[in-house]
């Protein structure tokens, strides 16, 4: 008996230790995790008050409790997409295709998570997208959406989702309009009336233009008028006598033959007339 009692003794550490391997083997998955790149877990602690609002994991390898668990979001940017149909602001029925940038704030994943839910997408993103998008578009006009309030209207309905979104644990980085759809028959009357614009914009250049070409031949012939009185007025018989007086000093320096042919006028100059050399 007593070797039995010692037996026993020596067994059962071996079998605790066995037994314990096993146990480890059994429920290794749900002991260890690994999050991927790009992704965070939050802690749901079966036996600690629930989902841990105070921590999230990032990525990599983490053991937990066996009987806790960890939930997965992917913290990435990521891009939805939605076709709507909205009214303008008289009424005209268009059709938008809007697409958000968004992502879950990483440190506010468990209150996320408890609050909302994994599908907040469909839940608060979606619905804030598309009640931003109408209230903005039904402030324009078809002419106005389609032609030149395009940036200011996916601005505003950026600036619009974000006031939604601002206590809801998630973040929108970017909202963007991919396409405007009008009706047939309004979409060619906004093209006409634009090309009539740009038609008129192009007259109104030319005429412009013109204006100012006349007005600068305007002020150049007027510069050459005042030029030539100015030099008629200060151009005397003397002035003119004397410059071709020395005009005649500087032709006779020259080392060539010449021929002076003398004016029989009081005032005739002489003309110096050179070889072919």
């Amino acid at each position: 008996m007593a070797q039995e009692e010692i037996n026993m003794k020596k067994v059962l550490p071996v079998a605790l230790v066995i037994g314990a391997i096993i146990l480890v083997i059994i429920f290794w998955s749900r002991m260890t995790i690994t999050i991927d790149a790009g992704h965070a877990g939050i802690l749901f602690k079966t036996f600690g008050g629930g989902i841990d609002t105070e921590k999230t994991y990032g990525e990599g390898f983490h053991f937990l409790a066996p009987w806790n668990k960890m939930i997965d979001y992917e913290v990435r940017q990521q891009e939805i997409a939605e076709d709507m149909n909205v009214l303008s602001s008289n009424g005209l029925e268009i059709k938008v295709d809007v697409s958000a940038w968004y992502q879950p704030s990483f440190s506010e994943l468990g209150l996320l998570h408890k609050n909302i839910g994994t599908d907040y997408l469909r839940r608060i993103i979606i619905p804030a997208m598309r009640s931003s998008a109408r209230k903005v578009i039904g402030r324009y006009t078809p002419e106005q959406i389609y032609s030149t309030k395009r940036d200011a209207i996916q601005d505003e309905i950026f600036t619009e989702t974000v006031e939604i979104l601002a206590e809801k644990y998630v973040k929108v980085n970017r909202i963007l309009i991919r396409s405007i759809i009008l009706p047939p028959t309004i979409k060619t009357a906004i093209e006409k009336k634009l090309r009539q614009e740009q038609e008129s914009l192009e007259y109104e250049f030319k005429l412009t233009k013109a204006a100012k070409e006349a007005q600068r031949q305007k002020i150049d012939a007027e510069g050459k008028a005042t030029a030539n009185r100015i030099l008629n007025a200060s151009l005397t018989d003397k002035i003119l006598r004397e410059k071709g007086i020395q005009a005649t000093l500087e032709l006779a320096k020259s080392p060539n033959s010449k021929v002076v042919i003398i004016g029989n006028s009081k005032d005739g100059m002489p003309l110096i007339l050179g070889d072919s050399k």
